[in-house]
């Protein structure tokens, strides 16, 4: 009995498997988004605030993985109860390979909103195809699987005998390899649909020659001026990284504005280009985090964009909008005040990598991503600050966010042990768009509750809205140490020693590290 559960119980599995593997090349081959995602996107987006706060505690950016595994193996969870029920109540199977299918259909229309009622119908193909196909999976295998009873015993069609454990055995690895197939293709396809890194290689862009920062520190362990691409951390709500077609992008700049605009990639490219050299930080950040990164952004003034278009009196919020429906959303007078906002294209002498918002995304000096940073960008929306909230304000976190002054240890790493003698300490420090102007480093003897700060020598200032470098060199002796640092921001105000968790509005903090100096 229970060697015939296991077996109904793989055949719902594998079942679900091919109905997961078939939607997802459907999916590829329609340009449309795979069942799992949808569903993803859609707990993403209703999950609540505390178990938004309480996943990226425990997970940070290994969030979407999980989040990714986690629905597969409920759907399979679910296969694998079909399967059992279904051996003896075949109208189980039915139903739940409908209500699979419809699900799936839902979710996946429901995240292509800018769909047409054709692209509707195409995007709800894949599931309802997937599980059409999966049902009749099923049905072939939990036939295959009863092969240890009588061949007369007038079983349902839904369990009518095809002898042979070979002939189960020849369905279930058919079922796998069609499943795994399936996925693999459709993720090929969905890869192809729209080549970003072609579109990318095809574009020269107006960018300054790309040069090593003079006066930068060299450290082995020390976060370099300017972040490589490749090290620049990604945090969003989507699954998967949209691909955009340049051909048919557009930047539409609406709302209380005198003149709407409709801005081709072409057309941002002709209009007058400046690169800035820009820290942007995740309000996620938990002290001496290193969501972080300090790069070089090409692209046009976003103060320019919207004079052009005309902002009318009582517009106090720019709304960012993601081709994925992704928003944000800051004060007006922040664009207005004179930081170098933009929307920018390149990034580190290059068209923007499409994990960082190929091909446009906003990016705004002084402010944490989660309010300015719209990768992908689509629509700059004019309104009133009263009128809308931003992806994550209902989620519980801060309508106003400007970054805070941080300050980071890179050199040593925290649990190290080091020799005695000469060590350096360096790490970096930022303050959004006021800029650094010390940095200070404080060692204390374990069991010690004060010792002196002592000044930190600095890299060269970039700009206001970069980084900066540091680094105190240490004369260790034996003993067990805990390392210390603040920085004092632009304006003179000092980094705060009070802890703070990154919600609702970023950490607060001093970052400190435990050193062990051992002959």
């Amino acid at each position: 009995m229970r060697t015939r559960t296991f077996r109904d119980g793989l055949s719902g599995v594998l079942a679900v498997a091919v109905t997961l593997g078939v939607a997802e090349l459907v999916a590829g081959l329609a340009g449309a988004i795979a069942p799992v995602i949808a569903v993803g996107d859609l707990l993403i987006d209703h999950a609540p605030s505390w178990v938004t706060h309480l996943v990226i505690d425990a997970l940070g950016a290994r969030d979407k993985p999980v989040l990714i595994l986690t629905v597969t193996l409920a759907a399979l969870a679910t296969g694998a109860v079909i399967g059992v029920m279904g051996r003896l109540r075949p109208l189980v199977g039915t139903i739940g390979f409908t209500a699979l299918g419809m699900l799936g259909a839902i979710t996946t229309t429901v995240d292509t909103p800018s769909a047409s009622v054709q692209g509707s119908f195409l995007v709800a193909l894949g599931p309802l195809i997937g599980a059409a196909v999966g049902w009749q999976t099923l049905r072939l295998l939990l036939r295959a699987g009863v092969f240890d009873a009588p061949a007369s015993t007038g079983a349902q069609p839904m369990t009518q005998r095809i002898p042979g454990r070979r002939a189960f055995l020849g369905f279930t690895a058919a079922a796998a390899g069609a499943s795994a197939a399936s996925f693999v293709a459709g993720r090929r396809f969905a890869g192809e649909s729209v080549d970003v890194e072609a579109q990318r290689k095809s574009l020269t862009l107006a960018a300054a020659p790309q040069t090593s920062p003079t006066g930068a520190l060299d450290l082995n362990g020390l976060s370099p001026l300017i972040t490589p691409n490749n090290d620049f951390y990604r945090i969003d709500t989507t699954l998967i990284t949209p691909r955009v077609d340049l051909k048919t992008w557009r930047l539409r700049i609406t709302g209380m504005v005198e003149h709407p605009l409709t801005i081709s990639f072409d057309d941002l490219l002709a209009m007058p280009s400046r690169e800035e050299i820009i820290t942007l930080s995740c309000v996620s950040n938990e002290v001496g985090g290193d969501l972080v990164g300090n790069a070089r952004w090409l692209g046009v003034s976003l103060v320019d964009l919207l004079k052009q278009a005309g902002v009318k009196p009582g517009a106090t919020q720019i709304v960012g909008r993601s081709v994925d429906g992704f928003t944000v959303g800051f004060p007006t007078e922040v664009a207005m005040d004179g930081r170098p906002a933009m929307v920018a294209y390149g990034m580190n002498g290059e068209a923007l990598p499409g994990p960082h918002g190929f091909p446009a995304r906003l990016v705004v000096p002084g402010l944490y991503g989660y309010v300015s940073a719209t990768k992908w960008l689509t629509e700059i929306e004019l309104t009133t600050w009263e009128a809308f909230d931003a992806y994550w304000i209902p989620r519980g976190w801060a309508k106003r966010a400007p970054i805070k002054t941080q300050s980071r240890i890179d050199v040593p790493r925290d649990g190290r042990t080091v020799k005695p003698g000469r060590v350096p300490v360096a790490g970096v420090a930022w303050a959004g768009d006021r800029g650094i102007n010390t940095v200070e480093v404080r060692v204390r003897r374990d069991g010690e509750t004060d010792a002196p700060w002592q000044p930190a020598r600095l890299s060269e200032s970039l700009s206001t809205n970069a980084w900066r470098q540091w680094v105190v060199e240490w004369q260790a002796e034996p003993g067990d140490y805990l390392i210390e640092v603040r920085a004092t921001d632009g304006r003179g105000e000092v980094q705060t020693g009070k802890y703070q968790r990154p919600d609702p509005d970023g950490a607060t903090g001093w970052h400190r590290i435990d050193v062990r100096v051992r002959a």
